[in-house]
């Protein structure tokens, strides 16, 4: 089942319009021009289930083998990037909270994500998950 919004409708990422926004990455597989971009892409594709999207961003050295189906009923509510940082030309970090419902339970996933870029690619490394208030 295709799960992607309609072009013009608002991105789940909260970036603008899908086609314009992180449609382009998911649906043809072009690189992401920001590691930023990448992690806005990646939050859209855990609300659509584009594991595939998933899976090719991830890096080799870290990519699990597969993603596991979402829990059903799980709904995401939105995505803030908190900081966006780049260390140098190959490698940035972005913090960001993700929040979402399961259960009629809300829940936040607060990470700062790393980043690395290889021939042209950013890929999604690993993330520190920041300590609970």
């Amino acid at each position: 089942m295709d799960k992607s919004p309609e072009a013009d409708a608002p991105c789940p990422c909260g970036g603008g319009r899908y086609a314009a926004c992180c449609g382009r990455w998911i649906a043809t597989g072009v690189p992401a021009p920001s590691a930023e971009a990448l992690m806005r892409s990646r939050y859209t594709a855990f609300v659509l289930d584009a594991r595939e999207h998933l899976l090719a961003t991830w890096h080799p050295r870290t990519r699990p083998a597969t993603i596991e189906a979402p829990e059903p009923g799980l709904r995401w509510l939105g995505l803030e990037v908190r900081r966006y940082e780049r260390q140098d030309a190959d490698h940035a970090t972005v913090e960001f909270v993700a929040r979402s419902k399961l259960g009629g339970r809300a829940h936040r996933l607060h990470e700062t994500s790393r980043f690395v870029r290889e021939e042209g690619r950013w890929t999604y490394l690993d993330g520190d998950f920041p300590e609970r208030r």
